[in-house]
């Protein structure tokens, strides 16, 4: 990670899986449902890891984004741009090497966006039980 002018660190892609891993359990630690890390170095030029996940309610998906945001913030990298954060309904957070998407249930199931990078690898961010081992 790099010092920004501001102080906080930005991700780069040697931290980029790591910070990607933390993510991931900041998400589970606010009990998020089909947390997905997705490794998109091969598919997508604009960013290193995608972290998909689901809450079941609007006041669910704003605290799995507000936890992420802590959990990150304690490292010392934070988004360099949040949308969503008002509807509560898809929030999505760039941190340039990685971007956190945060669902509800439903709109998840409707946009399906798993599938449209389908050939991007899942890579186990917690004791092998999520996604597939990372080859790399």
């Amino acid at each position: 990670m790099e010092w920004g002018r501001s102080g906080w660190r930005r991700c780069v892609a040697a931290d980029s899986r790591e910070t990607a891993i933390e993510a991931a359990r900041a998400a589970s630690d606010k009990k998020a449902h089909d947390i997905l890390v997705m490794d998109m170095r091969d598919v997508l030029i604009i960013t290193d890891y995608f972290i998909i996940c689901s809450g079941k309610t609007d006041r669910q998906v704003r605290s799995i984004q507000e936890g992420v945001e802590e959990r990150l913030a304690a490292m010392g990298v934070k988004p360099v741009r949040r949308e969503g954060v008002q509807h509560r309904r898809w929030i999505l957070l760039d941190y340039v090497d990685i971007v956190v998407h945060v669902f509800r249930q439903e709109e998840r199931e409707y946009y399906e966006i798993e599938r449209l990078w389908k050939d991007a690898p899942n890579i186990t961010w917690e004791d092998g039980t999520s996604g597939v081992a990372d080859s790399r």
